[in-house]
C-alpha cells in the first residue's frame, strides 16, 4: 500500500500531514477491535481544510492511520510530554485511554519495527527530502505541520483545548518571526481562543526538523476539531460553512509565512 502523498511547489512553506490517513492493512485491521476500528483519533478532514489556501505550497501527507504507526512519534519510542497521558509510537489506547486492539493482538517490538521500516521512515524520508529542495531553491524552508484534535479529551487535557494551539517547543524549532507572525493572527481571529505552546508544544516532526540556525524552521498548528467539524464523534464530518471562516485565519497565517521567508534566508 502507498504509504504517503507528496505534491511539490515552489513556496518555501510546506505543509505536513502525518495524521489524516485512514489507511490500515487488511491484516493488522483484523488485530483492531471495535473502538479501534473507529479510527476516532485521526485529523480528520484537514488536508481537506488547507487546500488551496497558499499557491505553490508544497505538501507531504502520510495516508496509514497513526494506529499502525504514529508518523509524529520518536522512532525511539522516547515521550513527547514525560509525566503526562499520551500515545506512543504505536498506540495501545486511544486519547480516551481506552484499548484499541483485541484481547493477545497488541502489537509487540517486531510488529513496531516492521512498521517503523514500512510505514514511519518512508513518510519521513519523503518529508525530508522535500525540505531540502525548497531549502535548496530558497535558501530557507519553513514546515508548517498540520493538525486536530477533538476539544474535550479528559485523558489528555483538563477543560476545553484553544481553537488554535501553536507549537515551537518553546520557541525552539523556528526564527521568532514565524511565531509572532502567526501569533497575530491566531490572537486576534474574532470569535476563536488561542495559545502559544500550551498543552501541545510541537511534535517530534517539529522538533526533528526545526533546526532556525540551519535554516529549517519548523512549527505545529493544532486545531480544536469544533472549529471545522459538524460534530467531533461519528461521522466526525466536515462542516463547510465553519471550515470556510476558519479557513480566512489559516490563509492569512500562510501567505504571512511566505512573505517573511526571505528575510529568513538573511538572518540564518
Amino acid at each position: 500500500m502507498t504509504t504517503h502523498e507528496t505534491r511539490q511547489g515552489n513556496s518555501p512553506v510546506i505543509l505536513g500531514f502525518p495524521h489524516t490517513g485512514t489507511d490500515v492493512p487488511a491484516a493488522i485491521w483484523d488485530r483492531l477491535n471495535d473502538n479501534g476500528k473507529l479510527l476516532a483519533d485521526t485529523d480528520w478532514h484537514i488536508h481537506n481544510l488547507y487546500d488551496g489556501l497558499l499557491d505553490g505550497i508544497t505538501t507531504v501527507r502520510a495516508t496509514f492511520h497513526r494506529y499502525v504507526i504514529d508518523a509524529n512519534r520518536d522512532p525511539a519510542g522516547m515521550s513527547l510530554y514525560p509525566g503526562q497521558n499520551t500515545t506512543g509510537l504505536v498506540p495501545e489506547t486511544d486519547f480516551d485511554g481506552k484499548s484499541i486492539w483485541k484481547d493477545a493482538q497488541a502489537p509487540d517490538e517486531t510488529d513496531t519495527a516492521e512498521r517503523l521500516r514500512d510505514f514511519h521512515a518512508p513518510y519521513h524520508q519523503a518529508l525530508a527530502a522535500e525540505i531540502a529542495r525548497v531549502k535548496a531553491i530558497h535558501g530557507v524552508a519553513i514546515l508548517y505541520d498540520c493538525h486536530s484534535i477533538r476539544s474535550h479529551i479528559p485523558f489528555l487535557f483538563d477543560g476545553k483545548l484553544p481553537d488554535f494551539n501553536v507549537g515551537t517547543d518553546v520557541g525552539r524549532t523556528c526564527n521568532s518571526a514565524i511565531e509572532q507572525a502567526t501569533v497575530a493572527v491566531t490572537s486576534t481571529a474574532a470569535g476563536y481562543d488561542s495559545i502559544l505552546n500550551g498543552r501541545f508544544k510541537g511534535g517530534w516532526t517539529t522538533r526533528h526538523y526545526g533546526k532556525p540556525e540551519t535554516g529549517v524552521h519548523a512549527i505545529q498548528m493544532e486545531l480544536a476539531q469544533s472549529t471545522h467539524l459538524a460534530t467531533e464523534a461519528p461521522p466526525f464530518a466536515y462542516d463547510p460553512a465553519k471550515a470556510e471562516r476558519l479557513r480566512v485565519h489559516l490563509k492569512d497565517i500562510l501567505v504571512r509565512l511566505a512573505e517573511i521567508a526571505p528575510s529568513l534566508k538573511r538572518s540564518a
